[in-house]
């Protein structure tokens, strides 16, 4: 219970572009990881490894959400991602789903192999937008949740499932949300 309110409270500071996204998020991630790992039958491997990822990844925004220019403004501001930094994203995240699916079908006893590694790829490839403060995190967000739903679902993770669809909803809101902050800070 208290990972998902951490979790939900840390995307609501994420959709207002406040840094305070990381600390909040940092105590919900791994209160999960514990879940993952050792409470799920069979354990969610992938699902477990992706949260002890953003616990690292979540320290790196930190540090870079709080980076500011000489001018004080901030040295990272919200923006979209180039072209070449979207296909090097798509990229990866199939490389990542592929390679963690690898893993987890003959490397584990996984019964959601497919699943579990989809909404992990996913996750990891938002995380890292996320940091760098690129709008297409919520993309990458708004993908996951989709199937991490009916994944926790199976696995009996109500509060879980219900979590992620609140995430989905979320991430809609905080794609327009920054949307709508990047369109007033750009000068026309």
């Amino acid at each position: 219970m208290l990972s998902t309110v951490s979790q939900v409270i840390s995307v609501w500071f994420a959709q207002k572009n406040s840094v305070w996204v990381y600390p909040t998020g940092i105590i919900g991630v791994l209160l999960a990881a514990y879940l993952y790992f050792f409470l799920a039958e069979p354990p969610l491997y992938a699902e477990g490894s992706v949260h002890c990822y953003y616990f690292v990844l979540s320290c790196y925004g930190w540090y870079l959400w709080v980076q500011k220019k000489n001018d004080n403004t901030l040295m990272y501001p919200i923006q979209w991602s180039t072209p070449d930094v979207w296909k090097k994203t798509a990229v990866l995240s199939v490389v990542n789903w592929m390679g963690i699916y690898l893993l987890l079908k003959y490397m584990t006893d996984s019964d959601t192999p497919w699943m579990d590694s989809f909404v992990s790829a996913m996750a990891i490839t938002a995380m890292w937008l996320m940091a760098a403060r690129k709008i297409e995190n919520w993309l990458f967000w708004m993908v996951s949740n989709v199937v991490a739903i009916p994944l926790h679902l199976y696995k009996s993770f109500y509060l879980f499932s219900l979590m992620f669809f609140l995430f989905l909803v979320m991430a809609i809101a905080g794609f327009f949300q920054w949307k709508k902050m990047i369109s007033s800070t750009q000068l026309y």
